[in-house]
């Protein structure tokens, strides 16, 4: 096992991948002792469970001594799995991560660098930026390609989506997700297609272009240059050092198509056991948390301070700060001060 693995060229080892599948909570299905064929059940089971138990979150740039970012593998599985304090990070942490457990369990597997639109009213409605987001793209021993996206956070998708023109599925609720094959409007070269990320809410609403990507590969050189600015930047244009993040997806039982959850006895979507899959999500930006259960998004709590703020991260998102992470928020602009 240790040479498949490091033939794959992942970071971790068999050991590692064991006790990563016991953090997440993998059915015995679909743990590596079991042989799971490398199909989209075996990646979908991985991805729902990834974001479920490893939530987005940007809380090193705000909670922390440092407020860097390190992208090495083998801290960023200290910090989430070995720590166990239910901690998760922003996009290039935790899609980094994902991309060193699939490729250690045999899966081909690289990065693209993503382009975003800053929302605009709620919605994406601004340029597409430069390069500040990663996804990961499989392609199965059937040659089929797929998206995975455990890094984006509340309109992210839930479950793996197949690289096909216009192919639709249910993401949460009545939210529909699909990639298309476009130009994007900030290219002067309006020839050139990139894989659209779209959304919407209902069958009668627009659909909302999210982000951008092509199928060329990343590497440790690019995540550097996209890290630095990501973390760094005080531009107002970067809203990671900006605000403070927190999505945690909900593992529940659901119903709708085949991308959208697994059966609990290992069947996509078949009749029987019931499925597996995201019912729900809880988010905290700033001082405010919500929560939405597969329908309308809801207000939980208005946090007035940072002792109340600290207090949330643990009791609705599990996630535990040491004393000295705490005191890292003081005095940066996100801080909540308590007036009362």
């Amino acid at each position: 096992m240790e040479l498949e693995i490091s033939k794959r060229g992942s970071a971790y080892s068999s050991e590692q991948i064991a006790q990563y599948e016991e953090y997440v909570n993998l059915p015995q299905q679909y743990r590596h002792s079991s042989k799971p064929a490398l199909d989209i059940n075996y990646l979908t089971a991985l991805h729902v469970h990834q974001i479920a138990y490893v939530p987005y979150e940007n809380l090193v740039l705000h909670y922390s001594t440092s407020h860097a970012v390190s992208l090495n593998p083998q801290v960023l599985f200290q910090k989430i799995v070995r720590d166990k304090r239910g901690r998760g990070g922003y996009c290039m942490e935790n899609s980094i991560f994902f991309n060193h457990v699939l490729r250690g369990l045999g899966f081909k597997v690289y990065t693209v660098g993503v382009k975003i639109r800053p929302r605009v009213g709620g919605v994406p409605g601004g340029n597409y930026t430069g390069w500040v987001h990663i996804v990961n793209i499989v392609t199965l021993p059937s040659g089929e390609k797929y998206h995975l996206d455990v890094g984006f956070g509340g309109d992210g998708a839930t479950h793996p989506l197949p690289l096909i023109d216009g192919h639709e599925s249910i993401n949460l609720g009545t939210q529909v997700v699909r990639l298309i094959q476009s130009p994007i409007p900030c290219n002067v070269d309006q020839s050139q297609e990139w894989w659209v990320y779209q959304y919407r809410n209902s069958p009668t609403q627009e659909w909302n272009s999210f982000y951008a990507f092509a199928e060329f590969e990343f590497t440790e050189a690019d995540f550097g240059v996209m890290n630095w600015w990501t973390s760094a930047s005080m531009d107002e244009a970067n809203f990671q050092t900006r605000k403070v993040l927190i999505v945690k997806f909900l593992l529940g039982k659901v119903g709708g198509e085949v991308e959208r959850g697994v059966d609990v006895d290992g069947q996509v979507n078949g009749e029987g056991k019931g499925k597996e899959g995201i019912m729900g999500k809880i988010m905290l930006m700033n001082e405010e948390v919500k929560r939405n259960d597969g329908g309308k998004t809801k207000v939980v709590v208005i946090l007035k301070s940072e002792e109340e703020r600290v207090k949330a991260f643990k009791e609705l998102f599990d996630i535990e700060l040491t004393e000295e992470e705490i005191h890292g928020v003081k005095g940066r602009i996100v801080e909540l001060k308590n007036e009362s």
